[in-house]
């Protein structure tokens, strides 16, 4: 495995900002990986608006969900 592919590497805080400013459309996380990533999730500020949907067979995929123009 290549340095920085391990879930242990993997800074969920940081993907999860690039979820925010749109530098990437959908974060999928394993069901592997899904502990880890959900302690980083419980401590992200903007939690509320990161929406995840369960993939079949496992994982899920996460989105996060922008102000539309008539909130």
């Amino acid at each position: 495995m290549k340095r920085g592919e391990s879930t242990m590497d993997k800074d969920y805080g940081q993907l999860l900002e690039q979820l925010r400013s749109g530098e990437i459309n959908q974060l999928e996380i394993s069901t592997d990986e899904f502990m880890d990533f959900q302690k980083a999730l419980m401590e992200y500020s903007h939690r509320k608006k990161v929406v995840g949907k369960a993939k079949r067979g496992g994982g899920a995929l996460y989105h996060y969900e922008h102000e539309s123009e008539h909130e």
